[in-house]
């Protein structure tokens, strides 16, 4: 099978490297291009022909909005997954009717990136299947990719141990103020600073916690969890 080609238009060289290496690790998927300006994503997606473009919202000399109605507008078969800090429900809503496959808010965790590439290749599959469609088929590629399953809280991925995780949830629910730092989840747990960040972030990934960057007193981020229930 041919591997998907994906363009990738981030501005911040960093998170465009971690982006192309959590597409590296998904199987059927190939980084065809790095834009980090709206006029070098409008080149090579008319260059490259992408099947899908993993776009940020800010770029420096443009909006990825405005690029994404430009592709449409010129009939320019190709996908997209906004990977953007915009959290507002204007810009969710603008993303929908613009057609944006999936929308990830930053920093995206690999589980939820993996998540979206896998119902890519999912719905680009079946869409490849016949020319003919019935209206469960149908459905299923107007809804499914929009709707993202419950996981039970049963069934963990590798590397994430169930006791570990119910000591976690057990903090949150004893908790009384909003929001932990890793470290500060570590130590009540017992455990290292990036062993509870990993638990942390598949909690995120799970929608069973988020996270913000707040800044402490003297200015320094630091990232913190919170629970929704609190």
């Amino acid at each position: 099978m041919t591997p998907l080609r994906v363009l990738i238009v981030e501005d911040d060289p960093r998170i465009a490297q971690l982006h192309q290496r959590f597409c590296e690790k998904v199987a059927g998927f190939e980084v065809s291009g790095l834009a980090a300006t709206y006029e070098e994503a409008d080149e090579l997606a008319t260059i490259l022909e992408p099947d899908l473009l993993l776009l940020d919202l800010y770029l420096p000399d443009g909006n990825g909005m405005d690029l994404l109605r430009q592709l449409r507008s010129r009939g320019q078969e190709v996908d997209v997954v906004l990977i953007t800090a915009a959290k507002d429900v204007a810009a969710v809503q603008q993303a929908l009717r613009a057609g944006a496959f999936d929308y990830i808010v930053k920093p995206a965790v690999f589980a939820r990136f993996e998540e979206a590439l896998t119902k890519f290749a999912a719905y680009r599959q079946q869409l490849e299947q016949g020319d003919v469609l019935n209206q469960n088929d149908i459905d299923q590629l107007l809804h499914s990719h929009h709707q993202p399953k419950a996981m039970d809280r049963g069934a963990v991925p590798k590397g994430i141990d169930p006791l570990t995780l119910t000591k976690i949830r057990q903090v949150f629910a004893d908790q009384e103020q909003q929001g932990l730092s890793a470290e500060e989840v570590g130590a009540q747990i017992g455990a290292s600073r990036s062993t509870a960040r990993r638990y942390l972030e598949y909690m995120v990934s799970i929608s069973e916690l988020t996270a913000d960057v707040v800044y402490g007193t003297v200015g320094r981020p630091e990232r913190r969890y919170f629970s929704f229930e609190n």
